[in-house]
């Protein structure tokens, strides 16, 4: 997969997916303390500046054991991180994994993250040569669901009751896409 200490840094035209460090914790507090952000996430909002050591602690520990792959997605104008982009539960056996991603709330519906998961997704599929890509979104979340479907991953399940968060029972809509469906920037889509 990743041979680097690192995550690589991938960027598009406004946004720069990076590695995130101890500079960043005050911007990830930001998003993931935020109700908004964190409402139709499967853990609630961070309660303190600490928690976000610990996120950050957990994202630089998930990916030396190569579990979890959490970019900070940082404006190429000032380098301020706005958001995460995440891979996770890789399979290299079976060329899959799932993603995730946040955006802060003063940052939605400016297309940074349309922007942010198109790199990610050409990434996932050239250069860690994945065949499939998954996501779990809260059926409440048409953002996210509108996102997923734009990149062209298609609905392959409802799961009902799957998380519990703050004692609030939510379903989960699974979407999956294939890298011969990709047509990512680099326009690769139908190689199988």
């Amino acid at each position: 997969m990743i041979e680097s200490d690192r995550l690589p840094t991938l960027n598009a035209s406004r946004v720069a997916l990076r590695w995130l460090d101890e500079g960043d914790l005050e911007a990830l507090f930001g998003i993931f303390s935020h109700p908004d952000v964190m409402r139709y996430w499967s853990s609630p909002p961070l309660r303190d500046r600490e928690a976000a050591g610990q996120l950050l602690a957990h994202i630089h520990d998930s990916f030396r054991r190569r579990t979890l792959f959490q970019w900070g997605v940082a404006r190429l104008e000032d380098n301020l991180v706005i958001g995460t982009c995440t891979l996770f539960h890789l399979d290299p056996e079976n060329k899959r994994g799932e993603i995730g991603y946040a955006l802060g709330r003063e940052h939605w519906g400016q297309g940074y993250m349309s922007e942010a998961l198109h790199t990610l997704l050409d990434y996932a599929f050239r250069d860690l040569d994945l065949h499939r890509l998954e996501a779990d979104v809260d059926p409440r979340n048409t953002a996210s669901i509108q996102s997923l479907e734009s990149l062209g991953f298609q609905r392959e399940g409802h799961l009902r009751e799957r998380w519990i968060v703050n004692g609030e029972i939510q379903d989960a809509l699974f979407y999956g896409l294939l890298r011969w469906e990709w047509q990512g920037p680099t326009g690769f889509g139908g190689m199988r």
